[in-house]
């Protein structure tokens, strides 16, 4: 019988007692740690016609009506009617003093077109859940500007570029599913990447809440791409990272391989 190597041993067994134990701290689709997602959401890096933003990140966020979730999505302000199916997505808390700056980008995608307004939005609540202010619209329709979205509340942030006509075509982008790549009618495309700048007023606790809804169907999905979330230039979603229990978890289990490894090669 083959002798095995006992550094080789210890190592498998090292290994399997972190893939076990950390696998959930290694998804790539992960959102950041504490964000909260209603249906449908995750991180990606460049995908189909969502590059990555002008903040040089090499992933960014998303949420999209596949797979989404029926009643959530639709603006928190007040329902346009029609909403069906949809997801949201909820940065952690974070502070502000008065007159900082809150910044983010955004890339609506959409595979509806005329007849089907599917919509995307950006609000700020805060720490009670109270709104503070809507940051952005964007909304599916067969041609000019579909941000921001046409019959829905002004935004009070200022975006740049302030209006935006869709970028046509059958937009291919994964978080899609099997709309990806497909267009109902006209008015399919995306946006590119456009910039939402918010002044806060008050100091205080908040959130960053972002959504997209299907509109009077749940064919044909629509989506959100979103980056570079900072306040007062800093930014909000750290890296995620095994938690503490994680690490000691990890260690436990690399203490054990090598109690075991030592009663094997060593009889005791």
């Amino acid at each position: 019988m083959k002798k095995l190597n006992p550094l080789g041993y210890l190592g498998y067994l090292c290994l399997a007692s972190f893939l076990s134990i950390g696998a959930s701290q290694l998804r790539a689709d992960a959102i950041p740690t504490g964000w909260t997602c209603s249906g449908s959401c995750g991180s990606l890096g460049a995908n189909g016609v969502v590059s990555l933003s002008p903040t040089g990140s090499s992933s960014y966020q998303y949420v999209s009506t596949n797979n989404g979730l029926n009643g959530i999505g639709a603006l928190p302000t007040g329902s346009l009617d029609s909403e069906t199916n949809g997801s949201t997505l909820s940065t952690t808390i974070f502070s502000a003093t008065a007159g900082t700056a809150l910044n983010f980008y955004f890339n609506y995608v959409t595979s509806d077109g005329a007849g089907y307004a599917d919509y995307a939005w950006a609000e700020l609540f805060d720490s009670s859940n109270n709104l503070v202010s809507l940051l952005f619209t964007a909304r599916t329709r067969p041609d000019g500007s579909i941000t921001p979205g046409f019959g829905m509340p002004d935004p009070n942030a200022t975006l740049t570029p302030g209006s935006v006509s869709i970028i046509p075509g059958a937009p291919e982008w994964s978080p899609l599913g099997s709309s990806s790549g497909t267009c109902y009618n006209t008015g399919c495309g995306y946006t590119g990447w456009v910039n939402s700048n918010y002044v806060i007023q008050n100091a205080g606790d908040y959130y960053l809440k972002v959504g997209v809804t299907n509109w009077s169907d749940t064919q044909y999905d629509s989506g959100l791409a979103l980056d570079g979330v900072t306040i007062g230039g800093k930014p909000i979603d750290p890296a995620p990272v095994p938690e503490p229990s994680t690490f000691l978890l990890l260690g436990s289990g690399m203490a054990g391989a090598l109690s075991m490894a030592r009663r094997r090669l060593f009889g005791r």
